[in-house]
């Protein structure tokens, strides 16, 4: 949903590209492609890719805000559960990242600042969800 005080910016198209069966090969025009496999038998699943899509956007938020809070990571994990509707379109029900975050000097209070943000803020592909679907979060810090 736009709304004036917010304008939208156009993000270059993705192709899909059937290679066979339930295979599809996606990417933007002249980027690198990924595998996307229905059956889940050669690569993952569209429904993998989403919960990983969420993972990977909250990722590089956290990684960059670590860094700006001068607590670069050594490693980070993201584990995701996920629930979804039983019923036809078994959408996104639920999810849960569960991040490990490892590295020297991280406190428990730049890791949640950094977390929260990046999954109630930043994350495009978590905001672009519907509402219904809550994503949470756990935190474990290695150093």
């Amino acid at each position: 949903m736009t709304s004036a005080t917010s304008p939208t910016i156009t993000h270059p198209p993705t192709e899909i590209e059937w290679v066979g069966g339930l295979k599809f090969d996606a990417s933007r025009a002249d980027g690198p492609k990924v595998r996307i496999d229905g059956d889940y038998q050669t690569a993952p699943s569209p429904f993998d890719m989403l919960l990983a899509a969420i993972a990977t956007c909250a990722a590089t938020d956290v990684v960059t805000i670590m860094e700006k809070q001068r607590t670069p990571l050594q490693g980070l994990h993201i584990q995701v559960e996920a629930q979804r509707v039983s019923a036809t379109p078994k959408r996104l029900a639920s999810a849960i990242l569960h991040f490990t975050l490892r590295g020297s000097g991280i406190t428990p209070e730049k890791a949640a600042r950094a977390v929260e943000l990046s999954v109630t803020k930043y994350c495009s592909v978590r905001s672009s969800l519907i509402e219904e679907a809550p994503v949470t979060w756990t935190i474990d810090i290695k150093t």
